[in-house]
């Protein structure tokens, strides 16, 4: 009985230079593929943009949000502890007396849009993720955080079809090309 193959991620391509993987992605990307990610050993400028993920994120918004809204329960619970809870009346002073809760305010604020951006961010870049299917290819696990450029398409977007997808990557020149198993 044949042994059935691994269901497919996607394909590989890998690269010797920057100069070689910009082009390539943003070749992929012109080219109407969309799941598609680039592995680099250093940051490279315009890389994110060559791929489609240059755009803006939630994540400013949600700060502010969570900012504001962090803001809006210490005044909530400034004011709860001090008209409605416990109202003690000192030297004829208003019990909502908005100056004294600016401590509060400000320290509900900042904790509420710290805690925020922290697990935004965690969330927006799905990690955590202890598995990943690139792993899978051998000269990907062992060069690409060292010395070797990687585009993958995956085999979950619209347009991949195996050998069509497999002919645009040998179009760009690739150092070589592997399937990537699940």
């Amino acid at each position: 009985m044949a042994e059935k193959a691994p269901p497919l991620y996607g394909l590989m391509a890998e690269f010797e230079t920057v100069e070689q993987l910009l082009p390539a992605a943003r070749r992929a990307y012109e080219q109407g593929y969309r799941r598609i990610d680039a592995y680099s050993p250093h940051p490279v400028e315009g890389l994110a943009e060559a791929i489609g993920r240059g755009g803006r994120t939630a994540l400013p918004t949600l700060v502010l949000l969570a900012g504001i809204l962090g803001g809006l329960a210490g005044y909530g619970l400034s004011y709860y502890v001090s008209v409605i809870a416990y109202p003690i009346n000192i030297g004829g002073r208003p019990l909502n007396s908005w100056p004294a809760f600016i401590p509060v305010v400000f320290e509900t604020t900042v904790l509420a849009a710290a805690v925020t951006a922290v697990f935004g961010m965690i969330f927006l870049n799905g990690l955590p993720q202890p598995y990943h299917p690139v792993f899978n290819v051998p000269r990907f696990a062992a060069l690409a955080s060292r010395e070797r450029f990687f585009l993958c398409i995956e085999a979950a977007d619209p347009k991949f079809a195996a050998e069509d997808t497999r002919r645009f990557l040998e179009s760009t020149n690739p150092a070589q090309i592997e399937e990537v198993p699940f």
